[in-house]
């Protein structure tokens, strides 16, 4: 049994929820011998990462991404993820969809935004960050919603956001239009 785990938990790229594990076969005393040998580190509730594996790039962006595979990573992450700030962000900005329930994310710390309809859809790019699938709002998107919230995360954030932007390789305005009617 701790051999299905450990292969499962290589193809997810070393992250892996408790639910998924049991879907897979596996079971949750299976995790629990594991994490006393030393074998799996418990990062939040029901997520667990192998020790052997390498420690992802993003690592609170990776975690998030598991946990919440509906959410879409935003505002001040989605910027110091394409490099377009130079504020490190303390928590990862999440949006979800208005009509579902907040996650309960022990650690990393999360700041959720709820968005609806057409603002939660639109401009969602798929990245692969450590084989963990991240979904992030596009460049020009995230600027958008920047705009959007000022009053959350500062009229300063959202300047130096589009300096950068428009200074950068890429740099579409219609896009940025679009996304901003």
């Amino acid at each position: 049994m701790v051999n299905l785990a450990r292969s499962l938990f290589q193809r997810k790229g070393g992250l892996l929820r408790m639910s998924e594990a049991i879907r897979a076969g596996v079971h949750r005393d299976t995790l629990r011998v594991m994490v006393e040998r030393g074998e799996l580190e418990k990062i939040s509730r029901g997520l667990y990462r192998i020790i052997d594996s390498r420690t992802p790039s993003h690592p609170d962006l990776a975690a998030v991404a598991v946990k919440v595979p509906q959410g879409v990573i935003c505002l001040i992450s989605a910027l110091a993820r394409y490099e377009l700030t130079t504020q490190i962000p303390h928590e990862v900005y999440l949006a979800i969809d208005r009509n579902s329930e907040p996650p309960r994310i022990e650690f990393p710390p999360v700041r959720t935004f709820r968005f609806s309809g057409a603002a939660f859809t639109e401009g969602v790019d798929q990245h692969k960050v450590d084989s963990v699938a991240l979904r992030v709002y596009s460049r020009e998107k995230t600027i958008a919603d920047c705009f959007k919230f000022r009053n959350k995360i500062g009229l300063d954030t959202c300047v130096e956001a589009l300096r950068r932007y428009r200074e950068s390789q890429g740099f579409n305005p219609d896009a940025l239009l679009r996304y901003a009617a």
